[in-house]
C-alpha cells in the first residue's frame, strides 16, 4: 500500500486515536501549551482593534493555535480535494433506514442535501437547524469553557473535572438532539 493510498483510506482507531492522544503532551512540552479549536475565534476577534474587556489580552501569544488551525483547513482541503474517495459515502442500512423513516434521503454525500442545503436555508427545518443550532453550538461552546476537542482531549486528559462535566453533556445533548429534537425539526 502506497502512501497515497494508505492517507486516503480511514484510519483504524487504534492508529488515530493515540495519534490524536499525543497531542497533549507534545503540546505541554512544547511550552505548556492548551490544546482547542474553539479559542481561535476569540483569537481573531481580539486581533480586531476594539474596546470589549473580553477580547483585550495578548492574542499574539496564541499565535500558534491559530497555524494550528489553519493546518486544520488545510488538511481539510488536501483530503477533500487531492485524497477524496470518488466513492459514494456509504452509510449502514439500519440507519439510512432511521433517516427515512424521518423522511431524509440518504445520497451518497457528505451531509444530506435535504437537510443542509441553501435552498433549504429558507426552510423553518433549515433554519432551525443551520442557524439556530449553529448559534446553540458557538454559544454552547462559550459556556462550557471550550469545545469538544478542548475538553474531551486536553481537559479530560488532565483529570479536569470541569472538562468530564462537559463531555458528559455533549454526549447527552447529543442524544437528546438525535433521539428526541431532531424528529420534532424534521415533522415541522
Amino acid at each position: 500500500m502506497g502512501i497515497l493510498e494508505a492517507l486516503s483510506q480511514p484510519w483504524p482507531w487504534y492508529i488515530a486515536g493515540p495519534l490524536i492522544g499525543l497531542t497533549v503532551p507534545l503540546l505541554l512540552l512544547l511550552g505548556n501549551k492548551h490544546f482547542g479549536v474553539s479559542e481561535n475565534f476569540r483569537t481573531v476577534c481580539a486581533m480586531i482593534p476594539n474596546k470589549v474587556p473580553f477580547l483585550n489580552y495578548n492574542w499574539r501569544a496564541q499565535t500558534w493555535n491559530l497555524v494550528f488551525a489553519l493546518g486544520i483547513l488545510l488538511g481539510g482541503l488536501v483530503a477533500g480535494v487531492l485524497l477524496a474517495n470518488p466513492e459514494p459515502l456509504r452509510v449502514a442500512s439500519a440507519t439510512t433506514d432511521d433517516l427515512a423513516a424521518l423522511g431524509v434521503a440518504v445520497d451518497g454525500e457528505f451531509v444530506p442535501a435535504s437537510l443542509f442545503s441553501w435552498s433549504n436555508l429558507f426552510t423553518l427545518q433549515g433554519f432551525i437547524l443551520m442557524v439556530v443550532g449553529g448559534f446553540l453550538i458557538g454559544f454552547g461552546t462559550r459556556y462550557a469553557g471550550g469545545c469538544t476537542s478542548g475538553h474531551a482531549i486536553m481537559g479530560l486528559s488532565e483529570l479536569q473535572l470541569p472538562s468530564l462535566i462537559a463531555v458528559i453533556g455533549f454526549f447527552a445533548g447529543g442524544l437528546l438532539m438525535t433521539h428526541l429534537l431532531l424528529p420534532l425539526i424534521l415533522s415541522l
